[in-house]
């Protein structure tokens, strides 16, 4: 009797330390995937806070100079032109600032405050610290391109289309950027509605309609984060697909071999985010992350003015224009004629 409720006894304490033991498995497993969780939520808050300058960016870029004339163009003649853009990076949108309050996992090392760099500016950077699975977290936060000016160079090309349409295309090859690289192509359709009206072709005043589909690509090098137990986190490259529809309304008048250009433009974008990694070492973060993406993810209406001026000199157009609104975008092209 006595040695059967000693083994009773011990049965008991031996299930109880198994059980605590699983029980004690299972809670640090949860708390670990709550770290991770909270990790991921700061990647993506810093995230949104980091590109959002440069693909509101990217967008002026790409809905300069579209349009060379407001004329109609002669049916079947095509123009070949190298343009130089130029883009102006505002101050305002260089660098944000964060506070440890913003974060759930992470902290900014020695201080409760930091102002850091969006991709639009400089390379100053913070170390940010987290406790992963008893393990230190720390990393520098990203660097900016560090440019003041952002000038990369594309071909366009357009032909004369019958009953007044015109026929665009843009291509830029990739252009480098520190910490990042560039790229942007499209297409558009121009019509001239002036040629309804003799009294406005006799006057050289001209009124052109230009609808556009471009596709632009920014990349960025984002957090190179090491950890003693999971490795590199994976979420060391960020890119920004956006589909942007232009559409630009433009009147012009001509002085002898000079024409000036008044333009209203209007665009909507839809933008695609995306993390990746060059390792080729897998990464448990890299899919979550990429789930979670989309949140960041938006529609975006544009409205900008641009003025233009082109002169003639044979079969070569010189021309140079500026687009104004929430940013400031130059740019200046040569175009030969067939």
């Amino acid at each position: 009797m006595l040695l059967t409720l000693k083994l009773m006894r011990n049965s008991g304490i031996i299930i109880g330390l198994v059980s605590a033991f699983f029980f004690t498995q299972k809670s640090k497993a949860q708390t670990v995937n709550e770290q991770i969780g909270y990790l991921l939520t700061d990647a993506l808050f810093y995230s949104g806070q980091y590109i959002t300058p440069a693909t509101d960016a990217a967008v002026y870029q790409a809905s300069s100079s579209w349009m060379n004339s407001a004329k109609k163009k002669e049916k079947w003649k095509v123009d070949l032109g190298l343009h130089v853009n130029t883009f102006f990076v505002p101050k305002r949108d260089r660098e944000f600032q964060i506070s440890n309050d913003d974060f759930l996992f992470f902290e900014i090392e020695n201080a409760e405050t930091a102002v850091v760099p969006t991709t639009l500016g400089n390379d100053n950077q913070v170390y940010l610290v987290g406790d992963l699975d008893g393990q230190q977290v720390r990393f520098k936060t990203p660097e900016g391109i560090n440019q003041e000016v952002v000038v990369y160079p594309y071909l366009q090309a357009s032909v004369g289309l019958p009953y007044g349409f015109e026929f665009v295309g843009r291509y830029s090859t990739r252009t480098k950027l520190k910490k990042g690289d560039y790229q942007v192509y499209g297409f558009g359709l121009k019509h001239n509605f002036s040629q309804y009206f003799s009294k406005l072709e006799q006057k050289k005043i001209n009124i052109s309609l230009l609808t556009v589909y471009s596709n632009e690509e920014i990349r960025f090098d984002f957090l190179d984060v090491q950890t003693a137990t999971f490795g590199n986190l994976g979420l060391d490259r960020f890119s920004s697909k956006i589909n942007t529809y232009h559409f630009q309304l433009a009147i012009s008048k001509e002085i002898k071999d000079f024409e000036i250009i008044g333009s209203l433009i209007t665009n909507v974008s839809d933008f695609n985010y995306k993390v990746y990694s060059d390792s080729s070492e897998p990464s448990v973060f890299l899919d979550p992350i990429n789930q979670l993406i989309p949140q960041l993810e938006e529609t975006k209406w544009n409205t900008m003015g641009e003025i233009s001026g082109r002169y003639q000199i044979s079969k070569i157009y010189l021309q140079s224009s500026i687009a104004f609104g929430k940013f400031v975008n130059a740019n200046i092209g040569v175009q030969y004629q067939f």
